[in-house]
C-alpha cells in the first residue's frame, strides 16, 4: 500500500482527533512526557500505528502551527467577585495570544451538581485545559476525574475539589480566611463582659456544597469555640450568594434573635444584608464582617454597614489560573511561590 500521501499530510492533529484525544495530550504521549494514563496512551499508539503517523517528520509542523484551548468554568448570576474574574481573564487577551491560546468563559450554576457535571463532561476533547469554580461533589470529582484521565488539564479556580485528580487549586486557604474572619468578629465585639452574658452570631453562607465556604465557616467556628465561647453561633443560612435571598434571610434572623450582636458573611450578596440591616435601623450596629472587595462592599465598609473583609485579588487569581494552565498543558514547571494567593484584611482605612 502506497502511504505516501498520508505520511507527508499528516499532523498530530489528525493523531488527536483518530484517538479522540486533544492536541495536548497526543503530543505528551508522542514525546514521551508524563501525565496522560496508560489507556489513554494505548489509544494514541494505536491511532499512530494506525495513521502511519512520523512524529519526527511533523515536528517542524508541529512547532509552527501548536495552538492551545482553555476555558474557564465561572457561576452564572451577578457575583460581582466573579465578574472581576472573568475581566481579568479578558485582560489577558494579548498574553493568550502570544502564546496561541484561546480561551471561552462559560457560566454555570456552580450549585447545581447536575448541571455542573454536564457542563464539564461536554468539555471532553473539546478543549485542553479548563479552570473551574468547582463544587464538591461526587459527580464533580468523577467527570473532573475523566477529564483528567482523557489528557486535559484542571485546575480548580476559588473553590477546590482536593479529592478529584485536579492538577492544581488556584485560590486563598479558606480555613486560613474563615480563621481571620472569626479574629476579626471576636477582637471587634470585645471577650466577654465582666458581668457575663453573651450574644448571638449569624452566619450568611452560599451553599454547603461549595468547599470554599465551608472551609470558611470551619475556620471562623475555630477561632469562636477557641477564643471567644461566650458568643453562640448560630446555624448557618444558605443564599447562594444571592443579595434577595439573602436580605430575606437576614430579615428573617433579626426577627427571630433579639440579641443578634453580629453577621458573618462567607460569601457575595453582601448588599442583600445591609439592606436588611437599614430597613431594621441596625446598620452600623450589627457587627457585619464579609468577603470580596466590590463596589457594594467597598460603599458599606465607608458608610460603617461591613466593619472589615477578608478579601482575594481577583486579578492574581486570573494571571495565576492562565499560567498554571499554561505551565500543565506545555510541561512546564509551576513557580508555587508565584502562584501563591494571599488572604488580605480590607478596613475603611486601607481601601485600596
Amino acid at each position: 500500500m502506497n502511504n505516501t500521501v498520508g505520511e507527508t499530510s499528516l499532523t498530530l492533529r489528525d493523531v488527536a482527533a483518530a484517538a479522540g484525544v486533544s492536541l495536548a495530550t497526543a503530543d505528551r504521549v508522542v514525546n514521551g512526557r508524563p501525565g496522560v494514563s496508560a489507556k489513554t496512551a494505548r489509544k494514541v499508539h494505536e491511532a499512530v500505528e494506525r495513521l502511519g503517523f512520523r512524529p519526527l517528520a511533523a515536528a517542524a509542523e508541529l512547532a509552527r502551527a501548536r495552538s492551545w484551548r482553555f476555558a474557564v468554568m465561572l457561576p452564572r448570576g451577578s457575583n460581582r467577585f466573579m465578574m472581576d474574574i472573568a475581566d481579568n481573564v479578558r485582560a489577558q487577551a494579548d498574553w493568550f495570544r502570544a502564546r496561541r491560546i484561546g480561551v471561552e468563559i462559560i457560566e454555570v450554576d456552580v450549585f447545581d451538581a447536575d448541571g455542573l457535571a454536564e457542563a464539564l463532561a461536554d468539555l471532553g476533547g473539546r478543549f485542553d485545559g479548563v479552570a473551574v469554580v468547582a463544587l464538591d461533589h461526587p459527580r464533580i470529582r468523577a467527570v473532573i476525574d475523566d477529564l483528567v484521565d482523557g489528557g486535559m488539564a484542571v485546575v480548580t479556580l476559588v473553590s477546590d475539589a482536593p479529592s478529584s485528580r485536579r492538577q492544581h487549586y488556584v485560590g486563598i486557604d479558606n480555613i486560613a480566611a474563615g480563621r481571620t474572619a472569626g479574629s476579626l468578629v471576636g477582637r471587634f465585639l470585645g471577650r466577654q463582659p465582666a458581668g457575663g452574658g453573651n450574644g448571638k452570631v449569624g452566619i450568611v453562607t452560599g451553599s454547603a456544597g461549595l468547599r470554599d465556604h465551608a472551609e470558611r465557616r470551619f475556620g471562623f467556628g475555630q477561632v469562636m469555640a477557641e477564643e471567644y465561647p461566650h458568643l453562640t453561633l448560630l446555624t448557618p443560612l444558605e443564599g447562594r450568594d444571592d443579595a434577595e435571598r439573602n436580605r430575606e434571610l437576614v430579615r428573617r434572623m433579626l426577627s427571630d434573635t433579639p440579641d443578634l450582636v453580629a453577621i458573618y458573611n462567607t460569601g457575595e450578596g453582601s448588599v442583600g444584608i445591609g439592606d436588611a440591616l437599614a430597613e431594621a435601623g441596625l446598620a452600623r450596629t450589627v457587627l457585619c464582617v464579609g468577603h470580596e472587595l466590590t463596589p457594594a462592599t467597598r460603599r458599606m465598609l465607608l458608610d460603617g454597614t461591613f466593619a472589615a473583609l477578608v478579601a482575594q485579588d481577583p486579578g492574581h487569581e486570573a494571571r495565576s489560573m492562565a499560567r498554571v494552565l499554561h505551565a500543565l498543558v506545555t510541561g512546564q514547571e509551576i513557580v508555587a511561590a508565584q502562584e501563591r494567593i494571599r488572604v488580605q484584611v480590607i478596613l475603611r482605612d486601607n481601601l485600596p
